[in-house]
């Protein structure tokens, strides 16, 4: 059983690596096709933001290329500079999918409520389950590797619980691009494959992480006959 995790978890490993190509070739093909009604990232976003009485949120460029996020803390959306200025069906697809993010803030998406509530709790422990597993292994210290499993477990939660996140936030996005005018009809299969692509990265990397998960508790359990 440990062999065939092995193997899944290899093949998993290549998908994700292939998901990350593909999102950013999507995102590149799409950013050289301009929507038809000629608005920028950053206007579709604060159109978008201010249909949904979201006026207090506010909008920043920042640098890089796919370094868009919204900040709940600081009630900030943070659009990378080739959404933020770009006409295309990439740049209205990522910023309108960032304000999904901010629209389930306002709503208080339970999703997402619970993603923010688990995020302290991920920061600590993403950050030492690897040592603790190391550690359990190679001085064969069973509560260890337990305590790094249990810690680890907390971690592919987390990613579990993402993806509704995410898969919510591309859905609002579509439904108000088209209530709004922002693209066409026509126009809505670009837009759904800049943004499935981009929640596959999300799909491959989560089910990356559940294959690790089993692993280690496979390791836990033959170590402990």
């Amino acid at each position: 059983m440990l062999g065939f995790l092995y193997l899944l978890g290899f093949i998993i490993f290549g998908v994700t690596i292939w998901a990350q190509f593909r999102v950013k070739g999507t995102f590149n093909k799409f950013t050289k096709v301009a929507a038809s009604s000629g608005m920028t990232g950053y206007e579709a976003a604060r159109k978008m933001l201010d249909t949904n009485g979201l006026y207090d949120v506010q909008i920043e460029p920042v640098r890089g290329t796919l370094t868009d996020h919204y900040d709940p803390i600081k009630k900030v959306v943070r659009l990378s500079e080739p959404v933020y200025n770009g006409r295309s069906i990439s740049a209205i697809s990522v910023a309108c999918h960032e304000i999904g993010h901010a629209i389930q803030d306002s709503v208080s998406y339970p999703m997402l409520v619970l993603r923010h509530r688990m995020f302290p709790a991920v920061n600590f422990t993403s950050g030492i389950a690897p040592f603790l597993l190391l550690a359990g292994i190679f001085m064969n210290a069973l509560n260890l590797v337990l305590v790094g499993v249990i810690f680890f477990a907390v971690t592919v939660l987390f990613q579990l619980v993402t993806l509704p996140v995410e898969f919510n936030a591309s859905n609002r996005a579509r439904e108000q691009m088209v209530s709004l005018g922002f693209i066409g009809n026509n126009e809505e299969r670009g837009v759904a494959k800049v943004l499935n692509a981009a929640a596959l990265t999300y799909v491959a990397a989560a089910a990356f992480a559940v294959v690790q998960l089993l692993q280690f508790v496979f390791m836990f359990l033959n170590n402990n006959e």
